[in-house]
């Protein structure tokens, strides 16, 4: 354990996100995708909620402010409804730590895993939700004074 930091991170998962360079994206995937299917390099996070993962990133976290879609979810599959409630919840730890963050963009499902097959890392989560999976770009962490 270490203060400041939360217990949600573990050793494999922070040290992901401190190896990754502007530019690199992570998936944090729900309990459904298939995650080893479209990327090599994949982190468990077993029983964690997405939004609750956001919480514990995003303090340490800096969104690419260089492009216009730093966080991106799937579209549904036009025989599904999204359930609003999912990005909602999402939105709460993304609006705490990046304020500024832009809207998310939603993409198609093969979209999503073509992204997925160039991310650094896939985080499995506990996640139930459907269509629950988000993509964030890391930026350039500003300079601490």
């Amino acid at each position: 354990m270490l203060k400041g930091i939360s217990p949600l991170l573990g050793p494999e998962l922070l040290g992901a996100l401190f190896r990754m360079g502007h530019g690199d994206e992570i998936v944090l995937a729900d309990a459904h995708f298939p995650a080893e299917k479209y990327n090599p390099y994949v982190i468990r996070a077993d029983g964690v909620r997405i939004a609750d993962l956001l919480d514990a990133i995003l303090p340490l976290f800096a969104l690419d402010d260089y492009v216009d879609d730093p966080l991106v979810m799937m579209k549904a599959e036009p025989q599904d409804t999204l359930d609003p409630a999912v990005e909602k919840a999402y939105r709460v730890p993304i609006d705490k730590h990046c304020p500024d963050a832009p809207a998310i963009t939603r993409i198609g499902r093969f979209d999503f895993y073509e992204r997925t097959e160039d991310a650094f890392a896939v985080v499995m989560t506990g996640e139930l939700a459907k269509y629950g999976n988000i993509i964030l770009r890391k930026g350039v962490t500003p300079v601490q004074s």
